[in-house]
């Protein structure tokens, strides 16, 4: 999980994009956002967008994050983290979304990435594979 979090963190400078299920549609987006909260890599967005409404409604998607020619992609399944302290975390983590977002509104929210198979590549070395 460590490995992940600064792949994307670091390398990736926290852009990465997630694709998820929208009825028989896949849908693919970028996020800004990525955090470890009491031993869980997590991510953040609005109950208010798509996505939210996509997460909850089939939660297996599959995140992807690339840094020149290395990337990482990560099959995984989202659990909502519904606490003020996952939301406040992620949020001190990125005060900058504190211009549209709080740990005690109704619209933050908060998803542990679980039950995670991680594959690193590139177009040059031999692909390696966490799981968490």
């Amino acid at each position: 999980m460590q490995e992940v979090y600064e792949f994307i963190k670091d390398k990736c400078q926290s852009l990465y994009f997630i694709a998820s299920i929208d009825g028989d549609q896949a849908r693919v987006r970028p996020f800004g956002t990525v955090d470890i909260f009491e031993g869980q890599l997590t991510i953040q967005t609005g109950k208010v967008k798509d996505c939210y409404k996509q997460f909850k409604a089939n939660p297996k998607v599959e995140i992807c994050g690339c840094a020149g020619p290395e990337w990482v992609r990560v099959a995984c399944t989202l659990v909502e983290v519904d606490t003020v302290e996952a939301k406040k975390h992620m949020l001190d983590a990125y005060p900058n979304l504190r211009a549209v977002y709080d740990e005690n509104d109704d619209n933050t929210a908060i998803f542990a990435v679980t039950d995670a198979t991680a594959t690193f590549a590139s177009f040059t070395a031999e692909p390696h594979t966490v799981t968490f």
